[in-house]
């Protein structure tokens, strides 16, 4: 049963750094309501921002920098280990 939701973790914390990462490319490369992406586009960031937006209110503000999804990134990692390392 451990293994089965160590695979399980894992897999979560790879579909959601992959989020971040689209997401973070996404808004660097400014696409359009009318672009054929926009769906994905949609899914990224009803995924992301839950997971981002209690960071933002943390975070100092820094102008147009978001350091946001880097430390979502580190915080992912983060879990991951203490729950893997709490199920071992």
């Amino acid at each position: 049963m451990d293994e089965y939701l160590v695979r399980f973790i894992n897999a979560l914390v790879t579909a959601l750094y992959i989020a971040m990462i689209g997401r973070v490319l996404t808004s660097w490369i400014q696409v359009g309501r009318d672009s054929p992406f926009s769906p994905v586009v949609s899914i990224l960031w009803q995924v992301t921002e839950p997971i981002l937006a209690p960071i933002r209110k943390v975070l100092p503000n820094l102008g147009m920098l978001d350091l946001s999804p880097m430390v979502a990134l580190l915080l992912l990692g983060v879990v991951q280990r203490v729950f893997i390392s709490a199920l071992s």
